[in-house]
């Protein structure tokens, strides 16, 4: 049974965002939701053997923390305090590769409550300092001690002796809630406001908000658009219900299908190879000027793989999860080996616009 979503929009509209209502006394939760939502989408003209395809990507580094998942903190947080979940200086405690937890601190931090993170410790180094900077407290997680699954062990485990709130995103339906409402009608207004409509979206999955929350808004408008989750092909938790391997795609397959996850709903699993995530990525940023990270480059291989599956000059919507200052320290920003394998060396990148 799917949880009930918020009403539909009465126009489809970027600037009819769906702000949250902020608790009593706190006008800081409507003056951060300012911040957070209305992103440009970017039309990036692309082609790959010969076709010529139009990919557009939310850019979601423009929120307030620089990542998609502000969205998701602020939805959670708002919805929380509307149902009295979340109260003046409880602490919010969540375990995270690292953006949520970032989006998390800062939103969280504002509003006066402490915040602690646990996290695998193997994440980047630069993530772990924007969390410092936001005045979060982290507890690193070693693999010994359980990686992932230890560390929302951990954050469980914490939340109950200190009384703290469990932000949940792995299972929280506001997490979708806030895709749906916002990331979903915005594309759709900004793509229509250019005469387009999507026919496929793919996004990568690390609790999977935003394909669930985006698919169900599809259904729920009649737009027929496949929805497809994307994952590493070095560890593909998707498609075999455990993590298989490692892999260098910061934040999306962590070890377990999220509860919130319901692949039933969504098209095939797209697989994309760290390696090619890279390369896209490092040219986005040279050859365009978008300075994303892997996963963003991973969702635009993604999205080329599920356009020449398509007849004709298919439309294919993705997002820009997050830029790439947060991983500087990473392969990233080092030579990466070209496979024949991979798409991002096939690909010409021949323009861009900013709707």
């Amino acid at each position: 049974m799917i949880d009930s979503p918020p009403s539909l929009p009465s126009t489809r509209s970027p600037s009819a965002r769906h702000a949250p209502r902020s608790p009593a006394g706190c006008d800081r939760l409507s003056a951060l939701s300012g911040l957070v939502g209305d992103t440009p989408l970017l039309a990036i003209q692309a082609k790959l053997d010969r076709r010529r395809f139009t990919i557009y990507a939310k850019a979601e580094f423009y929120n307030l923390t620089g990542s998609i998942k502000d969205r998701m903190a602020l939805g959670v947080i708002a919805a929380a305090y509307g149902r009295g979940a979340l109260v003046a200086g409880q602490e919010i405690v969540e375990a995270t590769s690292g953006n949520a937890g970032i989006a998390l601190a800062a939103v969280g931090r504002a509003l006066g409550h402490p915040v602690t993170i646990f996290m695998p410790d193997w994440m980047s180094a630069e993530r772990r300092a924007l969390l410092r900077s936001h005045g979060a407290e982290i507890r690193l997680v070693s693999a010994e001690e359980g990686g992932f699954l230890g560390s929302i062990a951990r954050a469980e485990q914490h939340a109950a002796q200190v009384g703290g709130f469990l932000s949940q995103q792995f299972a929280n339906p506001d997490n979708w809630r806030a895709h749906y409402a916002g990331t979903a009608p915005e594309l759709l207004a900004q793509m229509e406001a250019v005469g387009a409509t999507p026919d496929a979206f793919v996004a990568g999955v690390g609790t999977g908000g935003t394909v669930m929350g985006v698919a169900r808004h599809f259904r729920d408008v009649g737009l027929a658009a496949s929805v497809h989750p994307v994952e590493p092909a070095e560890s593909p938790t998707l498609s075999t219900g455990h993590k298989v391997g490692r892999h260098r795609i910061q934040g999306v397959s962590d070890e377990f299908i999220p509860e919130i996850v319901k692949l039933d709903e969504l098209s095939a699993v797209i697989g994309v190879c760290d390696g090619d995530a890279i390369l896209m990525a490092q040219r986005l940023a040279v050859e365009l000027g978008l300075g994303v990270g892997i996963s963003s480059g991973a969702n635009m291989v993604a999205a080329l793989k599920i356009a020449m599956t398509l007849p004709g000059t298919p439309a294919v919507a993705t997002v820009f999860a997050d830029n790439s200052a947060r991983y500087l320290s990473t392969d990233l920003a080092r030579e990466e080996r070209v496979r024949d394998c991979y798409v991002a060396p096939r690909v010409e990148l021949v323009d861009l616009r900013v709707i």
